[in-house]
């Protein structure tokens, strides 16, 4: 007997003898696409920003934290107060996305080459998901993706407006923007971590060791 069979096999003796009738199965899963509701996760809150900030805090995404500001111009001072608040100098990688550029960052080094285990990278997202507390990330000439995933201290500016309820409402919302499909889409969720090494939680592996979220009205 191949493996496969055997795991058929294991799968239909678990199922007592069952026959599953396979019309009914596709009746059920289309009944469910028809009420999105009913298979979508409850939101931790209903305000969209107040429920991306409460996932993206939330125990499972460790070493986020979240900054709010009024309005874009104050992106630099919330910058200045993380990284006071880290103990960290004033210098940083900004990511060329004339939106950044266009701020006031004369009281920073601000550099525009990214190192492996850069101290600070500073960047914007293009959307962020309320359900899993995600940022989504366009590669571009303004958005070199290892800006992403270089730097230690990943400081990332997002809009109020771009807080998506959903995952899948990502695609709708690009849809909306008539462009066309980037190279590369990082749909990214917390900082990194991994205890893939005798259960130990180490930060830092696979992207940056703290990420740190400032919302804009």
């Amino acid at each position: 007997m191949s493996a496969r069979e055997a795991i058929l096999s294991a799968v239909h003796a678990a199922l007592g003898g069952r026959e599953v009738d396979p019309c009914r199965v596709t009746e059920e899963a289309r009944e469910l696409l028809g009420d999105p509701a009913a298979i979508r996760p409850q939101l931790m809150a209903h305000d969209l920003v107040e429920a991306f900030v409460a996932r993206a805090t939330s125990a499972k995404l460790i070493g986020t934290s979240v900054d709010r500001i009024a309005q874009v111009s104050e992106f630099p001072g919330a910058v200045g107060r993380y990284l006071t608040a880290q103990g960290l100098p004033a210098e940083l990688v900004l990511q060329p996305s004339p939106e950044l550029q266009a701020l006031d960052w004369s009281n920073f080094e601000v550099r525009s080459e990214m190192a492996p285990d850069e101290r600070v990278g500073v960047g914007v997202a293009r959307w962020a998901v309320a359900e899993t507390g995600s940022l989504v990330f366009h590669s571009g000439e303004d958005t070199p993706i290892l800006f992403n995933f270089l730097p230690l201290h990943h400081i990332v500016l997002v809009r109020a407006s771009t807080v998506l309820a959903y995952l899948e409402d990502y695609s709708n919302a690009f849809a909306t923007t008539g462009e066309r499909q980037p190279r590369n889409v990082n749909i990214i969720t917390g900082a990194s971590g991994t205890t893939d090494i005798e259960g130990i939680l180490v930060r830092g592996a696979h992207g940056p060791r703290n990420l740190h979220i400032v919302i804009a009205k």
